[in-house]
């Protein structure tokens, strides 16, 4: 009788496997802790400049650079506190768990499929789904502050537009690797390796940034045309 054959979990493949998973998988480990670490030291920064300003109402916070770039004028408005407490702390945590994940990723060889097998490292679908999710709560909590910093508050926070220009991309990409694992259940011409939005992922994000540093141009367009 032959022996049995003995799969050995302890010894992970490659974590990117090769051309059959797409460059946004492959490098969807590289992106949540990178892009963590980017969002949390803002998050932190402006973190500590909220707190000297409740230590000592006359701080003037560093990222306070001129009328408009001037996170001391976005830090006590009512929409600095969405949840009643300063949002940054919010963004340390959030941004904390991204980078976790992504250390998570890179130490199980790769994003995978979500069996969780020996053949296949990667986390569960509900967990896929749940980053999705959070992802998701990220990303709309971020352009519904832009939309209040350009049409509401009238000022930019440096510090907070670090955090814009990491969420987004964080959120695109998570989104890409479900579809192309099938963890959301879409259409087809949207699912898998070659779904239209894997094959277009940078087209999209570019014309995404476009739209929103177009509307930070306008919305303070009479301000710009005084520094020329």
């Amino acid at each position: 009788m032959a022996a049995p054959v003995r799969h050995d979990t302890a010894h992970a493949p490659d974590p990117f496997p090769g051309e059959d998973v797409p460059i946004v998988s492959r490098a969807l480990p590289w992106l949540l802790v990178l892009g963590g670490l980017v969002g949390l030291v803002a998050a932190s920064a402006l973190l500590v400049e909220r707190i000297r300003v409740l230590a000592d109402p006359d701080h003037v916070p560093a990222c306070s650079i001129n009328p408009v770039l001037s996170c001391g004028t976005v830090m006590v408005t009512p929409q600095a506190e969405v949840f009643g407490v300063p949002n940054p702390l919010v963004g340390v945590a959030c941004f904390a768990v991204v980078t976790a994940v992504g250390a998570a990723l890179l130490a199980r060889t790769g994003p995978g499929d979500g069996s969780g097998t020996g053949a296949d490292p990667g986390f569960r679908r509900w967990f896929w789904l749940g980053l999705q999710a959070g992802c998701l709560f990220g990303v709309l909590l971020v352009h519904w502050l832009i939309f209040q910093s350009l049409y509401r508050i009238g000022a930019l926070c440096p510090y907070c537009m670090v955090v814009w220009a990491v969420t987004i991309p964080i959120f695109w990409y998570v989104t890409l690797h479900n579809l192309r694992t099938g963890h959301l259940p879409v259409p087809g011409v949207l699912r898998g390796p070659t779904g239209v939005l894997v094959r277009n992922h940078t087209v999209v994000l570019t014309v995404w940034g476009v739209v929103i540093v177009g509307a930070v141009a306008e919305a303070f367009w009479s301000y710009w045309t005084t520094l020329l």
